[in-house]
């Protein structure tokens, strides 16, 4: 695997990210790129000996297709949400396939959570290699504009956007000490284009404007990580899925369908090679992207 010069910093609980040295940076030289065009491009893909976790990865959308999906390629994956039941049930589903797989406790936008999950993970693997983030605290998502008010807009921000933060806050560190990492944050083509009202003609559905306020956030939250810890080995990356079905009303069903090129709607199968894609080596070179699985949503 591609190695990186690792360099210990140190970071207050409460303090700002840490920003790299830039008179201590890897180096990119010829040995450390030979070693990686030796090997075939089915390996870079291989996650064999990394560690990574996958917040809300036991979810009955697409969070276990993720963990699945990783774990499939051979990674260490710890599973987290705030419910450890489910985490260590599905956790077990995948050991029983023969996969390496730990279901943790943790709530998203509570400081105090995400710390004792960054301990004990550390504590016991010793390391993260990839974090995904792909919790979202539904209370703060709910009505349309006139529906919502600041309490709500609170939760979304302080929830969603102040617990996406800590928790790369704490885990940037690591990666950047251990010589590298890779974070993949889940955003949705609503974090690139507003929605399509037309889509929810004929149903109740309506689409919370703070799910696209989080969203877009987000990505930009990750280029931000990206520009500033590449040279310590650091990558980070978005990945931005279409519409996932999940059994709405067959009218919004039929009006997506009809939209989007590839005349269906995103499924569990459909994020897993982005997802390993994008914590493997072979996106090396890759890094503040946002990659738009949507069946072509954002294309026309």
């Amino acid at each position: 695997m591609l190695a990186f010069a690792s360099r210990r910093i140190a970071i207050a609980q409460d303090g700002p990210i840490p920003l790299p040295d830039k008179n201590n940076q890897p180096r990119f030289d010829s040995s450390l790129r030979m070693e990686l065009s030796n090997m075939s491009i089915l390996d870079r893909f291989s996650l064999a000996g990394k560690v990574a976790l996958v917040t809300a990865g036991a979810g009955p959308q697409f969070g276990s297709s993720l963990s699945e999906g990783l774990a499939e390629a051979g990674a260490t994956v710890i599973t987290a949400s705030r419910s450890l039941e489910r985490n260590q049930e599905f956790a077990a589903k995948l050991r029983e396939k023969g996969y390496d797989a730990h279901g943790m406790e943790f709530e998203l936008g509570d400081p105090e959570s995400t710390q004792q999950l960054h301990d004990q993970i550390i504590s016991q693997f010793g390391k993260l290699d990839v974090l995904v983030n792909s919790a979202l605290q539904r209370a703060g998502h709910v009505g349309d504009l006139k529906a919502q008010n600041m309490d709500v807009w609170r939760k979304a921000g302080e929830g969603d956007l102040g617990g996406l933060f800590h928790i790369c806050q704490l885990f940037v560190e690591d990666m950047v000490r251990q010589g590298g990492g890779s974070i993949v944050n889940i955003s949705s083509i609503y974090g690139v284009v507003s929605n399509d009202p037309t889509l929810y003609e004929g149903t109740d559905m309506v689409q919370p404007p703070t799910y696209t306020f989080v969203k877009a956030g987000m990505i930009n939250f990750t280029r931000y990580l990206a520009s500033y810890y590449g040279k310590q080995g650091v990558r980070a990356n978005c990945i931005s899925p279409g519409g996932y079905f999940n059994n709405q009303p067959q009218s919004f069903v039929d009006n997506y369908t009809k939209r989007v090129p590839v005349g269906r709607m995103l499924d569990n199968e459909d994020i897993k090679g982005a997802v390993v894609f994008l914590a493997s080596e072979a996106s090396s070179y890759i890094t503040g992207d946002n990659l738009m699985v949507d069946g072509g949503w954002t294309c026309i």
